[in-house]
């Protein structure tokens, strides 16, 4: 089979057409997704294999994207490994006891792969059901674990958490360090099971300088993404309001940096250097606009992105979960028929 164009992409080869997928894409936006979820908190609906592997294919058979992204969420494995939290609808994860004390982050045991069984079976079932149309993995970068640790759930200015990364740099680092092997651990599950890449989403480093970032994330990033790179599949980082961080989250050791949308990927290329591809960067509020408007924007992003030296068209971040699912399928089209390299 020819290689599929994500690989080649992510791996600044040429594929035969720019790749996209989306951010978010299993679910939120589309009516069969609500209609199986209905009843079924999130975490729950995580844990449940088969319905994992449905809502995964769901956005491949309607919109024809060029991967998969396993549906599942961020705190998964903190779930899996004893913490107290839910997914309340409309805020967030919640942490029922924030970890901000030696004890309380001594409690965070290992990962193991019994822990969650269920995402690696759901990933075999998906590696089949998908022939050869990529499978990707995901988990929650150290800092944005943490973040919610501390917090005890969503918050807007992250205080707690820079509070406690600079009071106690020793308990701060402590923490992350058990956070990256865990995270560690939780991709390397996917990646065993089938998933031909995996995404690290840090989504809440925008709120760092820089110099905080080099200091107490990035060499936790970076010891997440060195623990699978033996595995030999693309690995893409990527958060929200990151424009001043990317250098740093590639040299952390990504294949593929995600830009978000308040950078455009020509700039985004010229800050990360010609050793990695990029993925982005659509602004999702214009999937409410009127069609010419996305076109334009579409074509726009493609443009920037050929600057780079691989390019995943993607959005800037996530599918708002009010978005029409047939302007997905006509972007999908679009940037298919605008890159194939048979037309």
């Amino acid at each position: 089979m020819p290689e599929a164009p994500l690989l080649a992409a992510c791996g600044r080869r040429q594929p035969s057409h720019t790749p996209v997928w989306f951010m978010r894409q299993a679910g939120r936006s589309l009516p069969e997704y609500r209609a199986l979820r209905e009843g079924v908190p999130m975490l729950e609906s995580c844990a449940r294999r088969e319905m994992v592997v449905e809502i995964t294919l769901q956005p491949v058979r309607r919109h024809k994207v060029d991967a998969a992204v396993l549906y599942s969420d961020i705190v998964v494995p903190l779930k899996a490994i004893g913490v107290d939290l839910d997914i309340v609808p409309g805020t967030g994860p919640v942490i029922a006891e924030p970890v901000r004390s030696s004890s309380e982050v001594t409690r965070l045991r290992p990962l193991t792969g019994d822990d969650v069984w269920y995402v690696a079976q759901a990933c075999r079932d998906l590696v089949t059901e998908l022939g050869n149309i990529p499978l990707v993995g995901f988990a929650g970068a150290p800092f944005t674990l943490a973040s919610y640790l501390v917090e005890g759930g969503p918050s807007r200015d992250h205080a707690r958490t820079k509070a406690l990364m600079h009071d106690d740099p020793a308990l701060w680092h402590d923490l992350l360090g058990r956070l990256a092997d865990i995270t560690g651990e939780f991709l390397r599950v996917q990646i065993e099971a089938g998933a031909s890449a995996v995404q690290l989403f840090d989504s809440w480093a925008g709120t760092l300088s820089a110099a905080d970032y080099a200091e107490f994330v990035q060499p936790h990033s970076a010891a997440v993404l060195a623990s699978v790179a033996d595995l030999g599949v693309p690995r893409i980082h990527f958060g929200v309001g990151t424009g001043e961080l990317l250098a740093l989250m590639g040299e952390a050791g990504a294949d593929v940096v995600g830009v978000d949308w308040r950078v455009p990927l020509s700039e985004a290329t010229r800050r990360v250097g010609p050793s990695r591809a990029l993925q982005g960067n659509l602004d999702p509020a214009l999937l409410q606009a009127r069609w010419p408007v996305v076109e334009a924007a579409v074509r726009r992003v493609l443009r920037e992105g050929a600057a780079a030296p691989g390019h995943v068209f993607n959005l800037g971040h996530g599918v708002p979960p009010d978005t029409d699912p047939e302007v997905l399928t006509r972007i999908v089209e679009l940037v298919h028929e605008l890159t194939s390299s048979t037309t």
